[in-house]
Order: structure tokens, then C-alpha cells, then sequence
């Protein structure tokens, strides 16, 4: 069957927060589980959201957005590029529910939002935690270019390393 990407929808929402949970206990994405998975789901930046459908059922889930504070990668191709950071768009909230892997989804969401993020005269960009090698073989294998990695404190006790992508020129 085909998967279909469209639109994410109000109704969407609590679908969407039901995959994030499997994703959460089969893989540990997202790291901190958030205490309201909705609002994390639309973050204050966001520029549009979308979710693949697989047999009738939401499968997949991906955000584009203008970058905040805690994204890196939007910096690393501004002082790669000397491009402003203004144009660049952020690839986020990229999750697919465990049972509906090896379809291609992920690949297919995210040819999705680059292509979106493209249409807005954006260039698209990435953070992903350095010990998901999973996510980072799928960004390499769709041709993204590791732009460095760095440290983040996510809270007052956590560091963690992340992978910064960009999207092939």
C-alpha cells in the first residue's frame, strides 16, 4: 500500500502523540519525554506540519520550522555558508511508528519537508543526537552533509552531543 503524506490536522494530534509513545519506548525518541507530547508536537516556530498515512493510519510525523535558541545546525551553515540564519528552515519532530518501518516513511517525510522548505526559499537543516545512528545513516543515505557536532545542555544535568545536518545544496 502506498503511504500518504498530507497536511497534520487538529484531529491529527492525538494519533500523532500515540506513535511519538511507541516511538519513545522502542527507540527512546524523544530523549525527555514531554510533558504535554501536543504542544511538543507544534512548536513555537513551526511553519508547517505533516503526517504520513499508512493503511489508514497515521504512521509518520514530521515539523518544519524557523529556528529557535536550541537549534545548532541553523548557525553552523550560517558560519558555513555566510548565509543569515534567517534562511534556513528546521527539520524536526521526525518520527515513525515502529510497525510501520520499512516502507520508506522517514526518507519519504523528509524529501517532503525539504522540498516545502525549498518552495519557501529556505534552506533545510537539522540537529539529531549524535547516539541516534540510526536517524543520522537516514539523513547520509538521503545525501544530507554533517556540518559538525556539538554539545547542548538540555537541562541543568544533561549534555548531550548533537549531529548537525544540511540538506545538499
Amino acid at each position: 500500500m502506498t503511504t500518504t503524506i498530507r497536511d497534520r490536522t487538529d484531529p491529527d494530534l492525538g494519533p500523532c502523540a500515540q506513535v511519538l509513545a511507541q516511538v519513545h519506548e522502542h527507540d527512546g525518541y524523544p530523549v525527555n519525554w514531554p510533558a504535554a507530547p501536543d504542544t511538543w508536537l507544534t512548536p513555537p516556530a513551526l511553519l508547517h506540519a505533516w503526517v504520513a498515512d499508512l493503511h489508514g493510519k497515521v504512521a509518520g510525523h514530521i515539523v518544519l520550522s524557523r529556528s529557535g535558541t536550541e537549534d545548532a545546525a541553523p548557525g553552523l551553515w550560517s558560519a558555513r555558508t555566510g548565509a543569515g540564519q534567517d534562511t534556513t528552515a528546521v527539520i524536526n519532530r521526525l518520527f515513525v511508528a515502529p510497525t510501520a518501518r520499512g516502507h520508506r516513511i522517514g526518507a519519504a517525510l523528509v524529501a517532503h519537508a525539504t522540498t516545502q522548505a525549498r518552495t519557501r526559499g529556505l534552506h533545510p537543516v537539522l540537529d539529531v543526537l549524535a547516539s541516534d545512528t540510526a536517524a543520522a545513516a537516514l539523513y547520509e543515505r538521503l545525501g544530507w552533509q554533517l556540518l559538525g557536532t556539538v554539545e547542548q545542555q538540555w537541562t541543568p544535568t544533561q549534555t548531550v552531543a548533537v549531529h548537525c545536518y544540511a540538506a545538499a545544496p
